[in-house]
């Protein structure tokens, strides 16, 4: 199974920088989407469906803002939409598709970069987050978490640490809720297959960010531990451009 996940900054803009021609190209068996910014309706679909794709939509109720996807070759077993807390689900969070003994679970994250209330709210997601994939273990404990967490985990993670030690996105306790996420049972994909610094999944806009390679990696597939020895390959498509991410992939059995 062949797993992309892509904060796509809003899929009508990538649409336009021809999305479709790259995903012909690339056929993951399952693209998870993130910031989709649009409701399915709003999209012309039948280029997508025409290579086989289902697709499996849970936008935010604020039209133009964030929003999850799933697109599919593989038809899933259950498709389940939002993690049944009303102030994430409103925002099109989380979606999560069961294909066999494999959860699959796409979220988009939120972002604390205007500070306040929205570094709060992160928090609390996070802190439920981790609830939430605790019990959902309890049935399901063959779990793939992907998507854009907006967190960097380690210095090796982002461009400049030092500079960046208290900018929302690579504060201490946001790094330390990714350690010990993964020591709750999951594996880094990517750092499984590369331990190698300056490889990024986003980039700012602004200042010639992404030709200098000044990036940050926040977008990640976390993996049971439990299929770990299941997986083939774990890679960041950096030459990828449709957003200010680039898609990661995930090969597994």
């Amino acid at each position: 199974m062949k797993i992309i996940s892509y904060n796509v900054n809003g899929i009508r803009a990538a649409l336009k920088k021809d999305f479709v021609g790259w995903l012909k190209d690339e056929q993951p068996d399952v693209v998870c989407l993130q910031e989709t910014k649009a409701n399915k309706e709003q999209v012309e679909l039948d280029e997508i469906e025409a290579l086989g794709y289902q697709t499996y939509w849970f936008s935010a109720q604020k039209k133009g803002y964030s929003g999850v996807a799933i697109f599919t070759k593989i038809k899933p077993d259950h498709v389940i939409y939002g993690m049944g807390i009303d102030k994430y689900d409103q925002e099109g969070r989380m979606i999560r598709a069961d294909f066999g003994d494999i959860t699959l679970i796409n979220s988009y994250f939120p972002s604390g970069t205007t500070g306040g209330p929205r570094q709060e709210f992160k928090e609390e997601y996070l802190a439920d987050v981790q609830v939430f994939i605790n019990q959902l273990k309890q049935e399901r404990p063959n779990i793939i978490l992907c998507g854009d967490y907006n967190i960097c985990h380690t210095d090796i993670d982002i461009h400049n640490p030092k500079k960046q030690q208290k900018t929302s996105g690579f504060l201490p306790h946001e790094r330390q809720w990714v350690s010990d996420f993964i020591a709750s049972g999951f594996v880094d994909s990517f750092r499984v297959f590369n331990q190698e610094p300056h490889h990024y999944s986003w980039w700012s806009y602004r200042a010639g960010s992404r030709p200098k390679n000044l990036g940050w990696r926040i977008d990640y597939h976390m993996v049971s531990e439990s299929l770990a020895s299941r997986m083939k390959s774990a890679n960041i498509l950096s030459d990828i451009v449709h957003s200010d991410h680039c898609p990661i992939l995930l090969e597994i059995e």
